[in-house]
């Protein structure tokens, strides 16, 4: 097994105000996966999280950036109206077909926010250097965030 393999993801110091990671996976719906634990991973520790709530998420999006923007920024809007926090993003479905719409559904689990520690706050998602990159061992998604 490869050492990306290995990973699911590492943080990355590119950026000053900003926190910024790189996920894998073997696959992109794994990568999508790994990006959210990254992000609720610098909101709060994610081995604390269970996962009582469930919700479902439905997006489309015109490319495959902008579909892992609306990804990280829906998972955020939730923390910030709902206060959920969530640590399982196994079930995730991404769907393309040439020269049509991206789509991504997925059941994310986690739970209210109340009595976890805070360890920082992610204030937005960025384009900013954002990468999805098809690798030998699967795919590395690059984000940005602004803390």
């Amino acid at each position: 097994m490869s050492e990306q393999a290995k990973k699911r993801y590492e943080f990355l110091d590119i950026a000053t105000a900003d926190r910024a990671f790189v996920a894998f996976g073997e696959t992109l719906e794994q990568a999508f996966a790994n990006a959210a634990l990254a992000m609720t991973e610098i909101i709060t520790d994610t081995t604390k999280i269970n996962n009582k709530e469930e919700r479902k998420i439905h997006l489309d999006a015109h490319d495959d950036k902008s579909l892992l923007y609306d990804w990280l920024s829906e998972i955020l809007f939730i923390f910030d109206t709902e206060h959920l926090v969530f640590s399982e993003y196994n079930n995730i479905t991404i769907t393309h077909e040439k020269d049509e719409k991206w789509e991504l559904n997925a059941t994310i689990r986690g739970e209210a926010f109340a009595g976890h520690e805070l360890r920082g706050e992610v204030k937005a998602i960025t384009y900013h250097k954002m990468e999805i990159v098809k690798t030998k061992e699967g795919y590395k998604v690059q984000v940005i965030v602004d803390t």
